[in-house]
């Protein structure tokens, strides 16, 4: 096995204690390896959910009973529901999704083939596919993930001048933990956002952005020490 790029592995991006996935991941290289697994990952996962804790509301789909889910969602499988997580009206969960604990998923916002660690706030009109996003991630109102290129190839990794082939059609974004990002902004396919960075609003990300990093808006990417 070839060397894990440094920035864009497991350890570095996401804290695995904060989703129900973490045996997953413990056997890949790069994160975005277990989006191609997340169907089966999520009927292996909710088989063996305590039934005191989780509902089977339908075919491999389980909800926490201490979830709120809103009369007006809609709830395809696989899906898993996490402890306390908020699933408000109109969104629309299209199968594929492993959403953690404490979650926020608000008004319209559309996802599939994703895992949210907890704590996850993806709260206003947002698209979620394809993405893996870590624990406390919060995007803000209309911001999204781009999962398919325009010509429909394979997605690859940019980081400097290394480029990793994924060998997958679709894959949005990985964002590590804590990561915030701001209204509007577009992650285009194979984006990778370090831990504790920030992306500005309205802004078009497209490779990798570092660790505790600013992605300002002209595409600009400085330390986040050097703002203020």
């Amino acid at each position: 096995m070839s060397k894990t790029v440094s920035g864009l592995s497991v350890k570095e991006l996401l804290d695995t204690d904060h989703t129900l996935a973490k045996p997953a991941f413990m056997d890949v290289e790069y994160p975005w390896e277990i989006l191609k697994l997340i169907k089966n990952l999520i009927v292996c996962i909710g088989n063996s959910l305590p039934s005191d804790e989780y509902e089977q509301i339908a075919q491999d789909t389980w909800v926490a009973r201490d979830a709120c889910v809103f009369d007006s969602v809609y709830l395809a499988g696989p899906a898993i529901i996490g402890h306390n997580a908020e699933i408000r009206h109109c969104a629309f969960i299209r199968g594929a999704a492993l959403i953690g604990d404490g979650v926020v998923v608000g008004n319209s916002v559309e996802i599939k083939n994703s895992i949210l660690f907890d704590r996850v706030q993806v709260p206003h009109y947002n698209y979620v596919g394809d993405s893996i996003l870590g624990y406390k991630a919060h995007m803000g109102a209309g911001s999204i993930t781009s999962n398919v290129k325009s010509d429909k190839k394979n997605v690859v990794v940019h980081i400097n001048d290394v480029h990793i082939e994924t060998g997958l059609r679709k894959f949005g974004a990985i964002l590590g933990d804590r990561v915030e990002v701001g209204c509007n902004s577009v992650l285009n396919p194979g984006s990778v956002i370090g831990r504790d960075s920030m992306i500005y609003p309205t802004s078009c990300v497209r490779g990798f952005v570092p660790e505790r990093s600013i992605f300002k808006n002209s595409g600009a990417v400085i330390d986040r020490l050097m703002e203020g």
